[in-house]
């Protein structure tokens, strides 16, 4: 009998599919964005606390550009909307892969949905809270009588929120794992025995999703991720079961 997952969508229809799910993702996170906008200045706030935290006393910072304000507190709106929107985002993910997947499979929305988000959420909030006083701390003990920082607020919210968004991402390395252990592309035996090279990748890894080129930036990102590789293990046990003997089908994708 030929494998049910074998037989696969015209490749025209994925991309009628993910254009789909793109739009509607794009449609809502405007919306959040509109949002989000009226409370650029309470998110201005948040978003720069951990800086002004360790900057000297009456502090600010500065931009050279006449547009550059503006651009920057819609860059502020678009990562709240993307935060505030995850949960719909990756629904979305969810339902554009589900047509792939056998019916006894999707009964993992429900955990993919909570444990993507609060990871995804928990990264953003891992970086806000833990990784950027840190690394504010490190850069600033750096200043001096006669020198002084002068922090453009175009630089600092490309790093910080590039670093936090980064966070976000990192963070679901669980749910990869998951994923790859449930096709049988790698199991728990096998990540556990590379776990070496593993932590070569994850500081490679770490490297390129840090804004900033320093070490400290890097291992501060690393070390978490080190530890949810390991987690990755311990969850990549659970979905090493085998994949549905009976005559199954994936059922074709629906509309929502």
């Amino acid at each position: 009998m030929e494998d049910p997952a074998a037989e696969k969508m015209p490749f025209t229809d994925h991309l009628g599919e993910l254009r789909t799910r793109l739009m509607r993702v794009l449609i809502v996170v405007g919306i959040g964005c509109a949002f989000c906008w009226y409370y650029k200045e309470q998110l201005f706030q948040i978003i720069t606390r951990p800086l002004f935290q360790v900057l000297p006393q009456n502090s600010h910072m500065i931009y050279t550009g006449l547009p550059e304000a503006f651009f920057n507190y819609m860059k502020i709106s678009i990562f709240a909307s993307l935060f505030l929107t995850s949960p719909y985002t990756l629904y979305q993910l969810w339902k554009f892969v589900s047509p792939g997947l056998y019916k006894s499979e999707k009964k993992y929305v429900i955990p993919f949905l909570v444990s993507s988000t609060v990871l995804f959420i928990g990264g953003i909030l891992f970086g806000y809270y833990l990784a950027l006083p840190p690394a504010f701390g490190f850069f600033i003990e750096f200043s001096s009588d006669i020198l002084k920082p002068m922090v453009s607020l175009r630089e600092y919210l490309s790093f910080s929120l590039q670093l936090l968004l980064a966070f976000g991402l990192a963070f679901e390395l669980p749910v990869i794992i998951f994923f790859l252990a449930k096709i049988g592309a790698v199991t728990s035996k096998t990540l556990a025995k590379q776990r070496r090279y593993a932590i070569l990748v994850i500081f490679i890894a770490a490297a390129i999703l840090t804004p900033s080129p320093d070490a400290f930036s890097q291992i501060i990102m690393a070390v978490p991720l080190l530890g949810l590789f390991e987690v990755g293990i311990f969850v990549a046990k659970f979905a090493e079961k085998k994949r549905p003997k009976e005559d199954e089908t994936p059922e074709q994708h629906e509309e929502v």
